[in-house]
């Protein structure tokens, strides 16, 4: 078939070559490819072009996938898309190839005497509806869970919801986004009362300065780097890096500052204590719109089981606060944390500086942090003393990490202590959800259960006797994994695993259900903006393959809870979103009806008398804000901000003799998360085939290692061996080592440490000490 004179095949080679173009953008520093420079690209003749958000990371791009004989056959950026317009990073392009993997799961298997035997779909619900009612028989209703994904639909998050807390009546569900964004949560609601940025990605096209904290956006959102980098070139805006590596992303930088792990929380302190040293201090705005309040300290990392955590808070005084920040004077945080004096006072001076529009971004190296609600808080102190928030150009922005970690995890609600409003120990939000769902409040349990955590470390046990995961892979995921693979390969615990491919954690299933990818159902995402995206089916799933929320509506049938779940088939996305739209109504967060989500390519909450909200809290673009100020933030009773006292303390491990080495882990542009998807996709796995581990040269060479030698790294709980990287990607400091997790045949995440936040219950993937030798 001919387009525009061009055949399919150069057609798609083409779109490969603009793939390679964005690419380069985030991974070159000073290379702009802006988005006119696709625009000689053929337009794909007479492919029919469907609109959907990307499949991947929470930056949520907008996509145009090419449909040719009920085959996707192409990939494009959505110029009418605010978020990337038109442009995509190299996994975006690539994203369908996958899905006609030789090894796609396209019907339900069983395990029958040790073998998986193929199984008609309706069957296989049926043994999952049946093993779950006689577990709750036998053992009690939490003897029950499902462990869900920041990659479900919100549909999907939002009848898991319902089945397990309105109809079964547990909390026991929770999701890998706690793995990833919990920090940033608890760090909102504990100084805003209020999650989700109050800010957009239109801040790029208005800040002076872009920090980076610990965030190596160039691979892990390189499109929104592409437009920092953008704005850049066109008006000087200015990117500070500061990480414990040098990554593409330094390289791209004005200035990459690095510091010692688990140090940031001392340098955040030192920039506040430099803030108000200098008088930079934005008096009015803080006289008028803040509290103080510290909280307790020493506060342990969870690394026991049935770890509990209540913190306390108190109200203190500005002077209190003073007082405190005496102990991190810039001359005092330089010694242990490894950044000068001229550099804390440097990063001080842009945050002070009255004429400057400061955008703070980061990602996991803020969240999996055994502090990482702490951190939240200590960066929104920066900008709430200097009054840089919720305006355009000036604010804490947190990325997510999946693509609707917001709008299925954090707004639906599929942590153990959430509800599609608020919390479970919230009566008002216990009647709320009772009344939509037409449940008995009873029904609803008032306290939270198990964290991602503890509830495989309950799998573990034998507290959990039945388990239902969801479009995630917590077998190469979860943080000392060596612990809880064996765990769930005991006859103790009955696995089910929803999933378009085999992964190692389909590997311990008793019932395998095969999953519709993203293209091949309607759905919903919400991405790190606020801004939810709809999208219409736009091919067949092959074989018996089924979407997650019309399997667990079908388990929820056969469990007796048929009248709960009056979805039909064909239309149950648009139902249950209609649905869930009820829980949001109002000015604070009010979600956009179907007709305008179908029309546009996503709208940002609030969505008020027809428009989106792009800046909350700020009374000139907030409808929501009625207490006649210039700032409400009304997430709080009496609607101001939390400035917190959180001090410097030391990770749950360091180096020390035996183990002289810190671990980080994290992921490259070429792979997505678990490499699932993206490692069954030819041109992303050629490009990099394998995990590896990246020494400093000085390090290498002290130990006898050139790049490509054999590494063996271990921790007190694993060891993963994999080959050397020196000099190539990224370069970390010495005494550290860094490991991406994406390879599934090289498991890093047997030797990481479970230790997480106490508040957020995120673990901390970070820092962990580990020794190294040559293989």
């Amino acid at each position: 078939m001919v387009q525009n004179g061009i055949d399919r095949r150069s057609f798609v080679k083409k779109m490969a070559a603009a793939a390679a173009m964005t690419a380069a953008a985030a991974m070159f520093p000073g290379i702009i490819f802006a988005s006119e420079q696709l625009e000689n690209l053929p337009n794909g003749g007479d492919l029919d072009w469907k609109k959907g958000p990307c499949r991947f990371c929470g930056v949520g791009c907008g996509i145009l996938v090419g449909i040719d004989k009920g085959k996707a056959v192409a990939v494009k950026g959505d110029p009418n898309s605010a978020v990337n317009k038109g442009l995509l990073c190299v996994k975006g392009y690539h994203q369908t190839m996958c899905i006609q993997s030789k090894d796609r799961l396209t019907h339900a298997l069983v395990k029958k005497n040790g073998t998986y035997v193929q199984t008609p779909i309706n069957e296989a619900l049926d043994i999952v509806a049946n093993k779950m009612k006689q577990t709750i028989e036998a053992h009690g209703k939490d003897a029950v869970a499902m462990y869900t994904s920041g990659q479900s639909t919100i549909p999907e998050g939002y009848v898991a919801s319902k089945l397990m807390k309105g109809a079964i009546g547990t909390n026991n569900l929770d999701c890998n986004a706690r793995l990833c964004m919990a920090s940033a949560v608890t760090g909102f609601l504990t100084t805003f009362g209020a999650d989700e940025p109050m800010g957009c990605y239109e801040d790029i096209d208005y800040a002076d300065y872009f920090i980076t904290w610990g965030n190596n956006m160039a691979e892990m959102h390189p499109v929104l780097f592409s437009r920092m980098l953008e704005q850049k070139n066109k008006r000087g805006a200015k990117i500070i890096d500061f990480a414990t590596r040098t990554t593409r992303s330094s390289m791209a930088s004005d200035k990459s500052i690095l510091f010692e792990p688990q140090t940031d929380l001392a340098v955040a302190n030192a920039i506040c204590y430099e803030i108000i040293n200098n008088g930079w201090v934005n008096k009015s705005f803080v006289e008028k719109h803040c509290n103080f309040s510290k909280g307790l300290t020493n506060i342990g990392y969870g690394t026991e089981d049935k770890f509990n955590f209540n913190d306390q808070p108190a109200g203190i005084n500005f002077e209190e606060y003073k007082k405190f920040l005496e102990d991190y004077t810039p001359e005092i945080v330089a010694k242990y944390s490894k950044v000068s004096v001229m550099d804390i006072k440097y990063l001080a001076n842009i945050y002070g500086n009255p004429n400057n529009r400061v955008v703070s971004y980061w990602c996991m190296g803020m969240n999996q942090h055994t502090r990482g609600t702490w951190m939240n808080n200590l960066v929104y102190n920066i900008h709430l003393l200097t009054g840089k928030i919720s305006q355009p150009g000036n604010g804490p922005f947190s990325l997510t990490g999946q693509p609707s970690a917001c709008g299925t995890a954090r707004e639906v609600g599929t942590f153990t202590h959430k509800l599609p409003k608020g919390v479970v120990m919230n009566p008002k939000n216990r009647e709320l959800a009772a009344k939509i769902w037409k449940v008995p409040v009873e029904n609803i349990p008032s306290k939270p259960t198990y964290h991602a955590t503890e509830m495989f470390r309950a799998v573990d046990r034998g507290d959990i006797k039945f388990i239902w995961t969801q479009v995630t892979n917590p077998l190469v995921s979860l943080p000392k994994t060596s612990r809880y693979r064996p765990g769930m390969e005991k006859d103790s615990c009955f696995v089910v695993v929803s999933d378009v491919f085999p992964t190692p954690t389909s590997d311990v299933a008793d019932v395998i259900l095969p999953a519709s990818w993203h293209i091949e159902k309607s759905g919903l995402y919400g991405n790190s903006e606020r801004r939810t995206q709809h999208w219409n089916k736009m091919v067949d799933g092959p074989g018996e393959t089924m979407d997650d929320a019309w399997m667990t509506i079908e388990v929820a049938k056969r469990m007796g809870y048929g009248e709960l779940f009056p979805y039909s088939k064909e239309n149950h996305v648009d139902e249950i979103y209609n649905e869930y739209r009820q829980f949001h109504e109002g000015e604070k967060h009010g979600m956009a009806p179907l007709e305008v989500l179908k029309k546009e390519s996503g709208v940002i909450w609030p969505y008020v008398n027809g428009k989106s909200t792009q800046w909350r809290f700020n009374a000139k673009y907030d409808p929501a804000c009625d207490n006649g100020e210039d700032f409400h933030f009304y997430g709080k009773p009496d609607g101001r901000a939390v400035i917190w006292q959180r001090p410097f303390e030391p990770a749950a491990e360091s180096p020390d003799e035996e183990y002289a080495f810190w671990l980080n882990t994290g992921r490259v542009i070429e792979h997505w998360h678990t490499g699932s998807m993206t490692r069954r996709i030819p041109v992303l796995h050629k490009a990099m085939p394998n995990a590896y581990v990246e020494l400093h040269p000085e390090d290498a060479i002290k130990l006898g290692i050139n790049n490509r030698d054999m590494v063996k790294v271990t921790s007190r709980r694993g060891s993963c061996t994999l080959p050397a990287s020196i000099n190539e990607r990224g370069l970390p400091t010495k005494g550290q080592v860094f490991v991406p997790f994406f390879d599934e045949d090289l498991l890093i995440n047997d030797v990481t440490l479970d230790a997480f936040c106490p508040i957020s219950k995120e673990p901390d993937y970070k820092k962990c000490a580990v020794k190294i030798e040559k293989v």
